[in-house]
This record gives C-alpha cells, structure tokens and sequence, in this order.
C-alpha cells in the first residue's frame, strides 16, 4: 500500500487498531416517488420563476382546456404546460414554429418523471402579442372570404331609419347625431348603446349589432367609437364582432377610432369610415346628391319650357299676322260664347237630369226598405217566438190533461182487474189442464187434479173430497 492509499487525516483523528477499518455508513434507501418529491421540491425552489426563449411545437389543446407544448431550440426541448386559467388570457394563438419567451417555473410531471415549465405567460418574440393576434385573426377571417368585395353592399340610396351602435359616454355618438341632423334632419335615429372597450365589450358589442338588426325597417347600421391605443380599440378586432358584422342582414358601415387606426371590423364592414362623424356623412352623402340632382333636373325643365313657350309665341305672333286671319278674335269670341251658352244649357240639363235621377233612387230606396229582407225577417223571428211560446202553453196543457185521464183510467182499470182481487185474498181456480174455471164443487171429483192461482204465483191440487 502506497501513501497515497491511506486515508487522509485531521490532526486528532487517529483510529486506534481497534477501530480500523472505519463503520460504513447507514443506507437510505428510497422510493421513486419519493426522489421524484425531493427533485420537484428543488426545482420549484430553485427555478420558481425563470424566463425561458424557444421555438414551439407539439401545440395541443385538450378537451380539459389545458394547452401541452414543447419548447425546443437547436440543441434542447422542454415539454411544457399552460392552464386555462392563463390560456384564455393570450390575445394570441400558441401554434407550431412560432419563437416565444415564456414566463413559468420548473416543475416535475410524477407519472413519467418529466421535468418541464408550467408556463403563465407567452409573448412572441418580436412581436408584441396584440399585433401576432391581429394577424391571425386577419389571415384566418380572409381565408373564409369574409373580406371579400364581392360580398360588400351598397349602401342604401335613402335611408329613413339608421341603427347606431356606440358608446353614449363617448364624442363619437354626438359627433354623429350632430352630422346627421344637420344634413339629413328627418331621418329616423335608433341608438344601441354599448361598451367600447374593456373585458366583455366585443361580446356586447356582437349583441348589439345582433339586436338592432332585428328592429324592423332599419336600412343601416354604424358601428364605432372614437380614438384610442391598440388596447383601447381592441374590442374591434375580435372574432365575435367580426361574425356579428359578417351576419348582419343590413349594410354595416365600420367607424373605429381615427383615420390611421384599422381593425378587423374595418376589413368585414361593407364600407369603411375614417371616423364616426366621416360615417355619418357617409349615410347621408346620397341624399345630397338626389337634392343636387333633383335641382339640376328642375332647372333643365324650367330652361325647356321657357325656351318652348318662347317659340310657341313667337309663332303665334307670326300666324296672327298674316291676313289670312284677319277678325279670327272676333270668330274665336263669338265661337267662345256659343260654346260658353252650350256649356251652361249642358251643366243645366245633366244637373235636371241628376236631380230627377235622384228623386227616382230615393223613391226606390224608400221600396226596397219597406220590402227589407232583414226586417221581413225580424218579424218572421217575432212570429215564430210567439208561436213557439203559445204552441209550448199548448203541449203543456193539453199533457197535463191527457196525464190526469190516464191516472183515472189506470184507477179504474186497477180496480177491475182480476190481479187487485187476488191481491185481496181470493184465488182462482182452474182444471188441470187449465182450459177454464171451475164456478163450482160439482164440475169436479174427488181425486181430480185442480191449478189454483193466487196473487204470487199457482197451487198445484188434488180435490179429497167436495161439498156441494
């Protein structure tokens, strides 16, 4: 044994020969799950809260809303976990191949003795989050073809009754009305009000648009609000209004924030608006070329039929020079007052004529009145009651009559039939094959056989003997 072999030593430390060599120590033997704790323990410690660059891959969201990725780079991957809870927060969809920097801790999957980042947050790498959102959405929306020209609408020539979908707190709604009553005062303002920004807004941004759809007669809808940050506008750029637009049966004109802002309402609306109130002037702008045309055209038929009257009458002066008619006024007076005699005779008679037409209606009128169907028929009614009311008196009494006869006549007839003289007591008594009566001891012998009937029922008998 070299030196180098021996143990080395503190001073202090000496072993007696006793004591050599040294006790081994005491095993600790554990479990797998239990390294697995210890292991988890000091990476959740220790990496508690790390920021980790990498490309994605492996996206997958499942039915429990979780989402389960891989985060790789040229020479390593982390597996990686997003629970909804921060899933729904994204404004942007994790997908494969997108670089991000993701915020989490390290932590340790027990059942396959991963370890992995259990992720709070994701941002993509040079690009701010709301923007890659944006883009998304927008490719996605086109790729269904809600962007489409061919499915924009015209909006409408004149319309008398416009939906308005804003904000009351905000200017874009009175920047609105005061564009609107200014140049198109009669029209017809219906106004759904609605938040613009803020958690929830999109969806009752959607609602609204859904619900003044449905109000009968309205010819179109603006929707918008003034201006503002990406964040503040954002309600506009989300999937459940761009549907909403998409689905309105009646043209929607997009007016959101200033010139320079542009979301996806903008990109589904059938016409765009810089602003709410270049909107409201939008609505109107066919009103005013009606009126300018209409203007146009009543000046064109005033200059024609100056110019025509003009012609007309500088012919007329010259056919009136001529000799030719020479006392034609004269002519023409004279035609005038016969035709003007004619006129009255004519009103006269068609006035007689009328007059007498109507004194001959009136007389048929008061004719065919006393002949009146209805009336006939009322008092047809009134004497068919009547004798409906006396022929009912009748049947009554006449019944009562026929019942009080037929009780004295069942008294009478109870009283002579032979059943209420049985029922007295008395029997009858008949010979035994009851071809007659017996009235007396003699038609009979003793020993024959006699049937006596009684009030219930019949006696069969032997005569023993008779007294006559």
């Amino acid at each position: 044994m070299s030196l180098f072999d021996l143990p080395f030593e503190e001073p202090g430390d000496t072993l007696d020969a006793e004591e050599w060599p040294p006790p081994a120590p005491q095993r600790r033997i554990l479990t797998v799950s239990e390294l697995t704790a210890h292991v988890r323990t000091l990476l959740e410690e220790r990496f508690f809260e790390i920021w980790v660059e990498g490309e994605l891959s492996n996206c997958r969201v499942w039915n429990t809303g979780h989402l389960y990725f891989t985060l790789k780079d040229a020479a390593a991957q982390i597996k990686g976990v997003m629970f909804r809870s921060s899933l729904r927060l994204l404004r942007f969809k994790p997908q494969d191949g997108l670089r991000v920097v993701a915020r989490g801790r390290i932590s340790v999957y027990d059942p396959k003795g991963e370890y992995q980042i259990v992720c709070e947050h994701l941002e993509p790498e040079g690009l701010g989050a709301l923007q890659l959102a944006f883009d998304q959405l927008k490719q996605r929306l086109s790729a269904e073809g809600l962007f489409d020209q061919a499915r924009k609408r015209p909006l409408p020539a004149l319309p008398r009754k416009i939906g308005i979908v804003t904000s009351l707190d905000g200017a874009a709604v009175r920047d609105i009305i005061n564009v609107l009553r200014r140049r198109y005062a009669n029209a017809h303002l219906v106004i759904r009000p609605t938040r613009v920004q803020g958690e929830g807004a999109a969806l009752d941004i959607a609602r609204a648009i859904r619900a003044i759809a449905r109000i009968k007669g309205v010819d179109v809808i603006l929707v918008g609000r003034g201006g503002g940050s990406i964040e503040d506008l954002w309600s506009f750029n989300q999937e459940v209004v761009a549907r909403a637009i998409a689905g309105s049966p009646v043209p929607v004109i997009s007016a959101v924030g200033h010139e320079t802002d542009v979301t996806i309402a903008d990109f589904v609306a059938d016409v765009r608006a810089p602003t709410p109130s270049a909107a409201a002037e939008m609505v109107v702008a066919r009103k005013d070329e009606f009126v300018a045309r209409i203007d146009r055209l009543v000046r064109g038929v005033s200059a024609a039929m100056a110019a025509r009257t003009h012609r007309l009458e500088s012919r007329l002066r010259a056919l009136d020079s001529r000799p030719g008619f020479a006392g034609m006024h004269g002519r023409l007076a004279v035609r005038g007052r016969h035709a003007g005699e004619v006129t009255f005779e004519l009103r006269r008679a068609m006035h007689a004529g009328l007059a007498s037409r109507e004194r001959a209606f009136q007389r048929l009128r008061l004719t065919l009145e006393r002949f009146d169907l209805r009336r006939r028929l009322a008092d047809v009614r009134a004497r068919l009651i009547a004798g409906e009311a006396r022929l009912h008196t009748t049947m009554h009494r006449r019944t009562h009559t026929r019942r009080e006869r037929l009780g004295a006549s069942a008294a009478r007839l109870d009283t002579l039939s032979p059943l209420a003289v049985l029922g007295r007591g008395y029997a009858v008594c008949w010979n035994a094959d009851r071809t007659g009566i017996l009235r007396s001891a003699a038609e009979v012998a003793p020993g024959d056989r006699v049937i006596v009937t009684v009030e219930h029922g019949e006696l069969d008998c032997e005569v023993r003997d008779r007294r006559i």
